[in-house]
């Protein structure tokens, strides 16, 4: 391990588990444009995405749904990252996302929070734990003009 590694793999898991503890627009919307519900079969993981859809901008998104700490944590990251972005805005994300999920180079972009979800990678089962939400989400904006990234 590099000096400082450890210190960033524990930053990282906290901030994975303050996601899960309290996680970021959980709820249903009162009238969502869009509702998806998806699972990961492997695990369990069930995720439902609420989308209020503003032409091709994602103007409020919430989840529901219960499973690991790494799909309810990246569910709670993909929704802070997302409210009010543009479709385009979001393709460009989940390029980024998919880039550091399955990449060998880190991405370019910045990812804020969602960066602590990069060590998931070294466990290719919990990969799918991880893009779940993302994975909805990209489906459920195809089906309203969005581009599939």
């Amino acid at each position: 391990m590099l000096p400082g590694e450890e210190e960033l793999d524990e930053l990282y898991r906290e901030v994975i588990l303050e996601h899960y503890r309290s996680p970021r627009h959980k709820g249903e919307l009162p009238e969502p444009t869009v509702t998806l519900e998806r699972n990961n079969p492997v695990c369990g993981d069930v995720i439902r995405l609420h989308l209020l859809l503003d032409g091709e901008r994602v103007k409020e998104a919430s989840f529901t749904g219960q499973g690991c700490s790494i799909s309810q944590a990246s569910a709670s990251m993909l929704m802070e990252a997302i409210q009010g972005a543009s479709f385009q805005e979001i393709d460009a994300l989940y390029t980024a996302f998919k880039a550091l999920m399955y990449g060998a180079e880190r991405p370019e972009a910045e990812l804020g929070d969602l960066e602590a979800l990069e060590g998931v990678k070294k466990f290719p089962v919990r990969v799918k734990c991880a893009t779940l939400a993302w994975n909805i989400l990209q489906e459920a904006l195809e089906g309203h003009g969005g581009e599939k990234g």
